[in-house]
């Protein structure tokens, strides 16, 4: 079975298939963070935390979750404003 390496989008771009997360990280998360630093020197662009990478943000996709708390039509604008303040990112 062949599986995508990548998935077109409708604006031109291509998105990575496959990612690398960070949801619950333990304690001071050093372990995520070296685990993400390690994923991008080696290639990963599909990443949901990108801080002291050392990669420009123009080149990552970067994915993050919508809480159950916020699942509400009129909550997602704030939900995604929280995340991008969180991650340290304008867009």
């Amino acid at each position: 079975m062949n599986l995508p390496s990548f998935f077109a989008l409708n604006n031109g771009f291509k998105v990575p298939a496959v990612g690398i997360g960070t949801f619950q990280g333990e304690g001071d998360n050093s372990k995520v963070k070296d685990a993400v630093k390690t994923a991008l020197k080696m290639g990963y662009r599909h990443i949901d935390a990108i801080k002291e990478s050392g990669v420009s943000r123009d080149e990552l996709f970067v994915t993050s979750k919508l809480a159950q708390t916020w699942h509400e039509p009129e909550d997602v604008e704030r939900a995604l404003d929280v995340t991008l303040k969180d991650l340290q990112l304008d867009y």
